[in-house]
């Protein structure tokens, strides 16, 4: 996976814990990340019905009303993202060697079977249980 679902957990949290309506150079000052990354990665959430944007005088993100309940598994398919995927293959697959011809196909077996563990436990991890997570961590309420 990329950095997008990073981003899009982090703004989601944010925005939560928040309960206001943020713009994309607030969120970014938080995530640590320039505000046209943040654009982006809103609009696939926007766009999944995941959180909202507002255009005019106080204009911004925010969450909808049962955001807490999203689960991180949502916002991963939102980024179109793969919890596990193999960049880049060893091996060659036309070739007599048995190892190299096969590795291939051997080492997206597995990646297929780690994205689903993950897809798994991503379903049962929510926004709110990450804001839980932190603020009865640090304690900090800002």
């Amino acid at each position: 996976m990329t950095g997008e679902f990073s981003v899009a957990v982090h703004a989601l949290v944010f925005l939560y814990h928040k309960g206001a309506t943020l713009t994309s150079g607030e969120l970014a000052e938080n995530i640590c990340t320039n505000p046209a990354r943040v654009r982006k990665v809103m609009a696939s959430l926007v766009r999944a019905g995941l959180a909202h944007s507002s255009e005019g005088r106080g204009s911004g993100y925010s969450v909808l009303p049962d955001a807490g309940d999203t689960t991180l598994l949502q916002v991963l398919d939102a980024v179109g993202e793969r919890a596990v995927d193999a960049a880049w293959r060893t091996g060659q697959m036309d070739t007599d060697c048995l190892i190299s011809s096969g590795m291939g196909s051997v080492m997206d077996a597995l990646c297929e079977d780690m994205n689903e563990l993950c897809r798994k436990k991503l379903s049962g991890m929510t926004i709110g249980s990450i804001n839980n997570m932190l603020t009865h961590t640090e304690g900090d309420e800002k």
